[in-house]
């Protein structure tokens, strides 16, 4: 009963994760087709980071470097599979994070440019 209760806590969060980041490929200007898979939204990220201004942020951390890092957590989750559910949700979350920050970092300094 237990592990049924966890195992079903983690598809749902992997859920969740799974639609938080094709919401931030599709921010970044991707085409995020319908029910993406986490390696399509790690070719996304990396497309973004490619192509995303390169702002220095907090400490070392410009926006391309943080969407490289959220692609190799990505690519991480995507190697993991199902094997280690809980591993795989970590790299997620980390995967959001860092979009988010490299998100943050962007907002700014478009206001900044059109402000000019």
């Amino acid at each position: 009963m237990i592990n049924r209760e966890i195992s079903s806590r983690l598809a749902a969060g992997h859920g969740r994760r799974v639609t938080q980041l094709a919401d931030a490929a599709a921010r970044w200007g991707g085409y995020v087709p319908e029910d993406p898979g986490i390696t399509e939204l790690a070719d996304l990220l990396e497309t973004a980071a490619t192509n995303a201004p390169d702002r220095p942020g907090g400490p070392g951390h410009t926006t391309r470097a943080l969407l490289a890092g959220a692609v190799e957590d990505l690519r991480a989750a995507a190697r993991l599979g199902g094997l280690l559910p809980a591993v795989t949700l970590w790299h997620l979350q980390r995967a959001i994070d860092q979009e988010h920050t490299a998100h943050q970092q962007t907002v700014p300094a478009q206001r900044q440019e059109r402000e000019r």
